[in-house]
């Protein structure tokens, strides 16, 4: 065996499945852009295609978590607690988590839930957990546009800061396809991983001012200072922040979004990666 590989490395015949280096990994994502985003279309499309209301669940299941929230939350806290303009505040609570979530729990699946494709077809691995972001992507817009539609009817301006909705989107982006690759390949590793993700969600929701403002509850100052870094809780502040004049973020949240997105984006591409020749053995 160690002559004939010897002599085909002498031929320049590359092992298969052999890990590219990071540059041509990026090159070869490049030239699979089309797989990547048909992939991501086709189960866009499919998700809901079975119930009757068919895509109108993209918006209605939000709206639902929302109000169920809204009741429940709306009455057990204390006004004095309670964000200003709640509904909007809410809503685009509720939307933008669940962009993370769904980035999260698909990301897990992406690569255990495709394992017949990774294992007869070759392609850089890392098209499937990026097809789930792309996937959710395609329904966050319909979700932004329904949460403008709630600002303005609660009152809300239509102003400059509305812009700053998209690099803040984009910086989260960046951060959540990272959190899809590194779950992609931890769950392959530890299949047991999937089982805790929907707990690590639930936290993440309760902990993240999705329904409360972080200045307002009275935490503790360093359970204050770990909720505002929080890179969910973030990102949820930036995107309030264009919408909703009661919310304002500093430059020194600007710049940890965009530190979050950056770094969580290259770890995540890295270590995803690194066992790039592992994921069709397993």
């Amino acid at each position: 065996m160690s002559g004939g590989s010897g002599l085909a490395e002498r031929e320049g015949l590359p092992r298969l499945g052999r890990r590219p280096s990071f540059t041509g990994y990026v090159r070869s994502l490049g030239a699979h852009r089309h797989l990547t985003t048909e992939l991501a279309r086709s189960r866009f499309r499919a998700a809901n295609e079975d119930n009757r209301l068919g895509m109108a669940w993209i918006l209605l299941r939000p709206l639902l978590n929302a109000l169920v929230y809204g009741v429940i939350f709306g009455l057990l806290l204390r006004s004095d607690t309670r964000p200003d303009n709640f509904v909007p505040f809410l809503v685009l609570g509720v939307f933008v988590f669940q962009f993370f979530a769904g980035c999260l729990a698909d990301g897990a699946k992406s690569i255990t839930g495709n394992l017949g494709l990774v294992r007869t077809l070759h392609f850089p691995r890392a098209v499937l957990p990026l097809s789930v972001v792309i996937q959710q992507v395609l329904a966050l817009g319909p979700m932004m546009a329904m949460a403008a539609v709630v600002v303005l009817v609660f009152g809300e301006p239509l102003t400059w800061r509305w812009v700053l909705v998209v690099p803040a989107l984009g910086l989260m982006t960046l951060f959540c396809t990272g959190v899809a690759l590194v779950a992609a390949r931890t769950t392959l590793h530890v299949r047991d991983v999937q089982q805790l993700i929907p707990f690590v969600s639930r936290l993440l929701f309760y902990i993240s001012g999705v329904f409360f403002s972080v200045d307002r509850i009275g935490l503790p100052a360093a359970a204050e200072v770990v909720a505002q870094v929080n890179p969910v809780a973030v990102y949820i502040t930036l995107v309030r922040s264009g919408l909703l004049t009661e919310v304002s973020a500093s430059p020194a949240q600007w710049a940890l979004g965009a530190a979050w997105g950056v770094v969580g984006f290259v770890v995540g591409s890295v270590f995803f990666w690194r066992a790039e020749e592992e994921y069709g053995r397993v």
